[in-house]
């Protein structure tokens, strides 16, 4: 069976090729092959069928024929761009893309497009169409692509640098190869259809030799089906069919000493061909950290303008190049932190799936050789399951050496730390035999070899040890002054000591290299662990733009902005950009795609912009400026900084998905309030109402037929519902007062038994047989309330208690001064009582249970007004179980006597 994830990746990548534009390339294998007249011939055609087809850019240098095709067809005119006082026309790339054409003709898809412009490369500007929606027809030829560079060289003897990556054929609709025969070539470069004549003499000389155009023919023919290889592998696989078999990844080692471009360029043909994934990645064992601080963390200029390089800084350019080479060609890259590099290798093809993996040469020493050290070596033995791919690099002769290379050699500070750890070592030494009597001397010149092997790197060890041999030797073993060793004792002590000092030097040197190397893994770690805490804590998105642009600024130095949709910050880092940026910061969120400083589009921006897109989503950008001082970002800086902005869009997507999640429980929630209003005002409207319009109706007609007891009852009973439709008003109105905070408090001293009083008889008045009962002390002062709205909160609280309270059953209202000065009001009932898990939600809105006021005939705003009133006078309300755990009792708790000038404030100052 298929594995369910190819099937998904090709099919996944199948529908986004059908939903982007698509692109049909004419290669050819040298130039005058015929691609541009192949591509218009074309262009004619689906013109006539009506299609709509425009000319972005033609190249017809000057050949009449191919000017002829182009007459027939629409074209954009061409944009003037102003360099150095010369006007030079290029693709207008936004005229394209307002045209919006079915299909697009961009001729040489490798030209590198003139200072000013949008991009650097012609094939950027394609790539930008397609994304569009716009199918492009396009032409190159096979040596431009990035993937057979050096093999073109190995051809012609001519570097190209004008090159494309291969992932722009990731793209494809359809290859079609234009070819003509070596001879016929030559002769139409004879007839100056290609060059002109003084061009085309040099031409043949070089790179139009028949060898060469054969060969040419060959590699565009096999890159012509390796691509057919590929489409049909892909929609097999998306269409679950079998017969072919999808090969598994390739693991590419490159280590930064010579020819890392050349080997990620060999791979990758390597896992084209089988249709595998691939990475490339380099191990690093703490050796270069000191170099890569110098490099790339001092702030300096950049290495590779200035003269005279440390060879570990150029070893990291290299690696660099490689991996910016190895994303442009559609693979993974990656730095493993490790003191064993074949252990490393393995461990990454286990992690990774991988079967095949790809070294370069290495360069093999003799005593390495001896020991079976080497890395080829080391990965035949431990890797045995593993396909072991070695490819020599071309131009130097591959020998071994007993002489370290540029790289191994001893730089200035660890030659004077050599030297003077000898002669330190020596000068102890000496003293301590003199002074102290010491005659085993040998741990005093092991100890040199341990501080330098620890503080560098292990060929400073050795040669510490081979000197502190030497000085140990010269001075101190019989006869002095001379290499010579007269007793076999000595011998045996000196070869130890050497023995000793190498195997001391070797694990002090390899443990500081760990270190070095959890260091810097460490670095990486610390700063997303800093990044992550920051982010949790941010509750909104302005938040985390606050945090993420912090945290990006103090950990890689340099100052950042970020812009989520129509928030960015900070402000002061938005006061420094300028319209170029802003023009380059809104491209990079519109296309998924970095621009700015350090890459190949807009570089006329200082700043360096990250799209911000989890989940495909455009969801904002960051923007990154380092000082101008700083040369070219190290892959670790770049790693970092992706890495921080990937948590800093998924945070931002957090915050977004929890607001959305907050408007629809608010919407829900509103819903649920409206149904509840509706089925309220439906049931305690209508009730009322009826008997009002009921008992009216029964007055008009049969009046005369009724004795005055008949007639007084319907009136009282008009005078009952009336009131009680008019408490329902009211409560309609106060919680619509308390919801807009439009509730006003007029403050009054009041004695709370007048409050209590009222509301009692208020209550007796409408349910005449409702026993009340008081507990209150006599000598209760006044309190300083709004007296209308707190005996409307008695009254509601009071109602409630008498709806469930049995028959005879007095309600109970006690109020007593707490220890704290406060006024406590206990409201008690001997009902049912409510279940605790429910005694919060009685205070909701329409909140509707039949016991306590939401009973059948319960509005569900009773309690909820009364809780609102009481928090207006900054006090609480609080549902309890009644007296011996029966019933149910409401505390009302309000602060007694004058309130502060705050909470005047805020719920309005006396009418």
């Amino acid at each position: 069976m298929m594995d369910q994830t190819e099937q998904a990746n090709a099919l996944l990548g199948e529908l986004q090729r059908q939903k982007a534009g698509r692109l049909t390339v004419f290669l050819g294998a040298a130039p005058g092959v015929g691609k541009t007249y192949a591509m218009l011939a074309r262009a004619r055609e689906l013109h006539q069928q009506g299609l709509d087809v425009v000319a972005g850019i033609i190249e017809t240098h000057g050949r009449a024929e191919t000017q002829a095709l182009l007459e027939d067809l629409p074209q954009l005119p061409r944009q003037k761009i102003t360099y150095r006082g010369q006007s030079l026309e290029e693709m207008d790339l936004d005229a394209l893309l307002a045209r919006r054409p079915a299909i697009a003709l961009v001729d040489e898809l490798a030209h590198r497009n003139a200072p000013g412009s949008r991009h650097e490369r012609r094939w950027q500007d394609v790539q930008e169409l397609l994304d569009a929606g716009i199918n492009v027809y396009t032409t190159v030829n096979i040596q431009h692509l990035e993937s057979v560079n050096d093999v073109v060289h190995q051809i012609t003897g001519i570097r190209v640098r004008e090159t494309i990556p291969d992932i722009v054929f990731d793209r494809l609709r359809d290859i079609r190869l234009v070819d003509l025969p070596a001879r016929e070539l030559i002769e139409r470069l004879n007839q100056g259809k290609v060059y002109l004549p003084e061009q085309a003499n040099q031409a043949l000389q070089a790179f139009f030799s028949p060898a060469n155009l054969t060969a040419l023919r060959e590699l565009a023919m096999q890159t012509v089906a390796e691509h057919v290889d590929a489409d049909l592998r892909e929609s097999r696989t998306a269409r679950r069919l079998e017969g072919i078999a999808m090969q598994r990844h390739v693991l590419i080692a490159i280590d930064g000493r010579g020819h890392s471009e050349y080997l990620v360029r060999a791979g990758a043909r390597i896992a084209e061909r089988r249709g595998a994934p691939w990475s490339a990645i380099t191990v690093d064992t703490g050796r270069s950290a000191r170099a890569a601080r110098s490099a790339d963390n001092a702030m300096a200029p950049c290495p590779a303008e200035q003269g005279g390089m440390h060879p570990e800084q150029q070893r990291l350019m290299e690696i660099d190049r490689a991996f910016a080479l190895a994303r442009s060609l559609g693979g993974e890259t990656e730095v493993l932190h490790n003191t064993d590099i074949a252990q490393a290798l393995l461990d990454a093809a286990a992690v990774r799936g991988a079967r095949s993996l790809v070294i370069g040469r290495t360069r093999e020493r003799p005593i390495a050789r001896i020991f079976n050290r080497t890395l080829t070596q080391q990965l035949l033995q431990r890797g045995s399951r593993y396909e072991l791919t070695i490819i020599g690099t071309p131009g130097t002769r591959q020998r071994a050496s007993w002489w370290p290379s540029a790289g191994e050699r001893l730089t200035l500070q660890e030659v004077l730390l050599v030297l003077m750890a000898s002669s330190g070592a020596t000068l102890a030494a000496a003293l301590a035999e003199r002074f102290l009597g010491l005659r085993d001397l040998s741990l005093v010149f092991l100890v040199a070899v341990v501080i330098v092997a620890s503080r560098t790197r292990m060929t400073s060890a050795v040669m510490t040890a081979a000197l502190c041999f030497l000085s140990y030797n010269f001075f101190f073993i019989d006869p002095s002054f001379t290499l010579l060793i007269s007793a076999h004792r000595g011998i045996t002590t000196v070869l130890l000591f050497l023995a000793a000092a190498l195997v001391a030097g070797q694990l002090a040197s390899r443990l500081r290299m760990q270190v070095i190397a959890l260091r810097t893994a460490n670095t990486h770690a610390s700063a997303m662990q800093n990044l992550g805490r920051k982010l949790a804590q941010a509750a909104d998105l302005g938040q985390v733009i606050q945090a993420g642009s912090a945290a990006l600024q103090s950990t890689l130095h340099a100052d950042s902005w970020i812009r989520i949709h129509d928030e960015s910050g900070p402000a002061t880092a938005l006061a420094h950009l300028t319209t170029k940026d802003l023009m380059a910061a809104d491209w990079t969120q519109q296309h998924g795609k970095a621009s700015g400083r350090h890459t190949d589009t807009l570089t006329q921006s200082a700043w360096w912009f990250l799209p911000m897109h989890p989940d495909r989503d455009a969801l904002g950008v960051v923007g990154l400026c380092f000082p101008a001082s700083m040369g070219r970002l190290s892959f670790e800086q770049r790693r970092l900084a992706e890495s921080m902005v990937e948590d800093i869009a998924q945070a931002a997507l957090r915050t977004r998905l929890v607001s959305a999640l907050e408007i629809a429980r608010v919407t829900g929630e509103t819903e649920r309030l409206r149904s509840a209003l509706l089925s309220s005002v439906s049931h305690d409207l209508r009730s009322p109402l009826s008997s009002i319009i009921g008992a009216a109706d029964s007055l008009a007609r049969y009046r005369q037929d009724m004795g005055p007891e008949d007639q007084q009852s319907l009136l009282e009973t008009i005078h009952i519902e009336g009131e009680r439709l008019d408490r329902y008003i009211q409560n309609l109105l106060d919680m619509t007062r308390l919801g807009q905070q439009g509730l006003t408090l007029t403050r009054d001293w009041i004695g709370i038994d007048e409050l209590v009083g009222s509301a009692s008889r208020r209550l007796q008045r409408y349910v005449p047989s409702v026993r009340i009962r008081h507990d209150m002390p006599a000598d209760l002062p006044p309190t300083h309330v709004h007296p209308a709205l707190i005996e409307q909160a008695l009254f509601n609280v009071m109602e409630n208690a008498a709806k469930f309270s049995p028959a005879g059953e007095a309600i109970l209202v006690r109020v007593q001064r707490t220890e704290d000065g406060q006024l406590r009001i206990d409201i008690s009932d001997r009902g049912p009582g409510i279940p605790e898990e429910e005694r919060r939600r009685i205070f909701d809105m329409f909140y509707s249970v039949e016991r306590g006021d939401r009973g059948k005939q319960g509005t569900g705003l009773g309690l909820t007004i009364v809780q609102g009133i009481v928090g207006a006078h900054m006090g609480s309300v609080q549902a309890l179980p009644g007296p011996d755990g029966q019933g149910t009792l409401i505390r009302l708790t309000l602060p007694w006597g004058r309130y502060t000038n705050q909470e005047t404030e805020e719920h309005g100052s006396p009418a």
